[in-house]
C-alpha cells in the first residue's frame, strides 16, 4: 500500500495539481479573465443568495389552458362533422364543454363515432390506466356532449409548463445573464432566478407577455366606427393599437401566417427615416404562406397582431416572396430590441401571472458571502487545531490533504461552470468534516495496530489497508444521500447536494492517494522505527 512508482506518483501529483489550477479564474477580477483563452475562463457562478438579483414566481393560467383545450376541440369538431357531411347546429362552448346538436337523427350514431375518434388515450403513466383525453357523451335530444376530464386538464397543463420553461429560458437568456435558474415548481409554477438584475421590471415585461404573434388582413368591408356600432361581421374581430393612443382596427380573425414560422428577428433602423424597426424573417413554410397571402392581396392592408393588439398594419403594395419583413410603429431602441427577442423566443403556450417577487440587493448578498466565509474559516481553523493537537506530524499530513481537497473541489465546481450558493459553501464546509473523519479513520486504525505489536511500517501499512472499506462504505452512503437531494431537491438543495457530491469524490482522492503518497515520501525519507502519532 505504501509503494508508489514513479509514474504513478506523478500521476497524483499533476491530478490534484490541474483540478487546483482550474480555480484560479476566481481569484481575478471577471474583466480580466475574459481576455484569457476561452478554455481558462470557466469559474464559479454566484448564486441569486450571494450576488444578489431578482426571484420571480409565475403561474400559469389554468383557465386560459383548459378554454384553448375546449376551442381547439370545438374546431375540431366543426372540421370532423364537416367532412363527414353530417348537418348540425348549435356548436359552442358551454359549461366547461362543447356542445354540439345534430339535425338528423339517422346521423347520430356516425357522429358520435366520428367524434370519439378524437379522443386518445393519456401518455405517461395515465396511460396505462385507461383515462383518455376526451369524454364524448349523447346527452339526448340529438345533443351530444364532449367533455375533458380533470385527468387531461392536469396533462395539458404539464405539457404547457414544459413549454413555457423552454421559452422563459430562452428570453431570459437573451438579456445577457449569467446562469439563470428557471425551473418547474409544483403543478402550475415556473421558478426563475436572475442572479446580478437588480430591477426585475423589464424582466417581468418580457415574462408577462404571451407573445402570441399572428399575420391577418386588415377587414375594409366595415369601418372601425361601424364595428364598434355592432356591425361586426362574423369572422371579423376589432383589435386596438398597441402604441398609445388606442386606435380601433377591424381585423379578420383567419391568420394568414403565425409566429410559430417565424425563423429569426433583429432589431435594426430605417435606413430611410432613422426610426427604430424589426426586421424578421421566416421560416420555409412560413415565406411560402407569406408570399401567396401578400401575392393574393395586393393593395389590401395587413395586421401585424401581438397579443391581440395591432403593432402595425401596412398595406401590401406587391407580393413579399422573399420571406422577410420589416415591422414599424413608433418603437423605441429598447422596445424594438425587446419585441425581437420575444420574436425569436416563440411564444407562450398561456399567459403566466407574477405571483411571488422579491430583489436581493448585491449588500444583503455580500454578508451572505461574509458570514460564509467566517463559518469557513472558523471551522477548517477548529479541524486544523484539532488534527495538529491529536496526530502531531501525521495530523500536518491530513491539514495538507484537506487543504488541497478543497481547492480541488472549487477547481472542479469551476472547470463545471457551477452555481455558488450559500448551501453550497455549507456542504463544502461539510465535506472538511468528512474529509477529516477520512483521515481519522486511518489514524486510529494505525494506533490499533501499533498497540497489536507490529512495527511502524507495518503499522501505517496495516492501516490504510483496512480502513479503506469502512472509509469507502460510509463516503458511498453519503454520497447516494447527496444524489438522492439533487434528483428530488430544487435550487438551493441541489446546490448543497452538489457540492457535497464533489466533495466526497474528492475526498477519497485525497485520503487514499495523496495522503498515502505524502506518508510513504515521508517512510522512504525517515525509515521510522516509531509513529509520531
Amino acid at each position: 500500500m505504501l509503494y508508489f512508482t514513479r509514474w504513478r506518483a506523478l500521476g497524483i501529483i499533476l491530478t490534484a495539481l490541474v483540478v487546483c489550477l482550474c480555480a484560479v479564474p476566481n481569484f481575478f477580477p471577471e474583466a480580466q479573465v475574459k481576455t484569457w483563452p476561452a478554455w481558462a475562463q470557466r469559474r464559479l457562478v454566484l448564486g441569486l443568495d450571494l450576488q444578489g438579483g431578482s426571484y420571480l414566481l409565475l403561474e400559469v393560467d389554468s383557465n386560459y389552458v383548459k378554454k384553448e383545450k375546449l376551442d381547439q376541440i370545438r374546431d375540431d369538431t366543426r372540421k370532423v362533422l364537416r367532412e363527414a357531411k353530417i348537418v348540425y347546429t348549435g356548436l359552442n362552448v358551454r359549461n366547461d364543454a362543447v356542445e354540439v346538436r345534430i339535425s338528423k337523427e339517422g346521423d347520430l350514431a356516425t357522429a358520435l363515432s366520428k367524434l370519439r375518434e378524437l379522443s386518445q388515450p393519456l401518455g405517461g403513466l395515465l396511460g396505462s390506466s385507461g383515462q383518455r383525453s376526451l369524454e364524448v357523451s349523447d346527452a339526448g335530444g340529438g345533443l351530444i356532449r364532449l367533455s375533458v376530464p380533470q385527468a387531461a386538464v392536469t396533462e395539458r397543463i404539464r405539457q404547457t409548463i414544459e413549454q413555457s420553461i423552454q421559452i422563459v429560458e430562452r428570453r431570459v437568456n437573451e438579456l445577457g445573464t449569467v446562469e439563470p435558474v428557471i425551473q418547474r415548481q409544483g403543478t402550475d409554477r415556473i421558478l426563475v432566478q436572475v442572479p446580478g438584475l437588480q430591477d426585475p421590471t423589464r424582466l417581468k415585461e418580457l415574462l408577462g407577455k404571451t407573445a402570441k404573434m399572428e399575420f391577418r388582413m386588415v377587414d375594409t368591408s366595415v369601418s372601425p366606427d361601424q364595428a364598434q356600432q355592432g356591425r361586426l361581421p362574423p369572422d371579423s374581430e376589432l383589435l386596438m393599437s398597441a402604441s398609445p393612443p388606442p386606435v380601433p382596427y377591424v381585423v379578420k380573425k383567419q391568420v394568414l401566417v403565425s409566429g410559430g414560422e417565424l425563423s429569426d428577428a433583429q432589431p435594426g433602423f430605417d435606413q430611410r427615416t432613422g426610426e427604430a424597426i424589426v426586421s424578421f424573417k421566416f421560416n420555409t413554410s412560413g415565406a411560402r404562406k407569406f408570399a401567396q397571402a401578400t401575392a393574393e392581396n395586393v393593395g389590401q392592408p395587413f395586421a401585424i397582431v401581438l397579443d391581440n393588439k395591432v403593432i402595425s398594419a401596412p398595406v401590401i403594395r406587391e407580393p413579399i416572396t422573399g420571406g422577410q419583413g420589416q415591422i414599424s410603429g413608433s418603437f423605441t431602441v429598447q422596445s424594438a430590441n425587446d419585441l425581437a427577442i420575444l420574436m425569436r423566443a416563440g411564444a407562450l403556450p398561456a399567459p403566466l401571472t407574477v405571483i411571488e417577487e422579491r430583489t436581493v440587493g448585491p449588500g444583503l448578498g455580500q454578508d451572505s458571502i461574509e458570514k460564509g466565509e467566517l463559518a469557513a474559516y472558523v471551522g477548517s481553523i477548529l479541524v486544523i487545531v484539532f488534527m495538529l493537537i491529536t496526530y502531531r506530524l501525521f495530523g500536518v499530513f491530513a491539514n495538507i490533504a484537506v487543504t488541497i481537497n478543497v481547492a480541488m473541489i472549487f477547481g472542479l465546481l469551476s472547470l463545471l461552470n457551477a452555481t455558488l450558493t450559500l448551501p453550497g459553501i455549507a456542504g463544502i464546509v461539510l465535506t472538511v468534516g468528512i474529509a477529516v473523519d477520512s483521515n481519522v479513520l486511518i489514524y486510529e486504525r494505525i494506533r490499533e495496530e501499533l498497540r497489536g505489536g507490529r512495527n511502524a511500517i507495518s503499522a501505517i501499512d496495516a492501516g490504510f489497508k483496512r480502513a479503506l472499506a469502512t472509509i469507502l462504505d460510509s463516503n458511498i452512503t453519503t454520497f447516494i444521500a447527496a444524489a438522492v437531494l439533487f434528483y428530488i431537491g430544487t435550487g438551493p438543495v441541489r446546490g448543497f447536494a452538489v457540492t457535497l457530491g464533489i466533495g466526497i469524490i474528492t475526498t477519497v482522492f485525497t485520503a487514499f492517494t495523496l495522503t498515502r503518497l505524502i506518508v510513504a515520501a515521508w517512510v522512504r525519507w525517515k525509515r521510522p522505527q516509531t509513529v509520531p502519532i
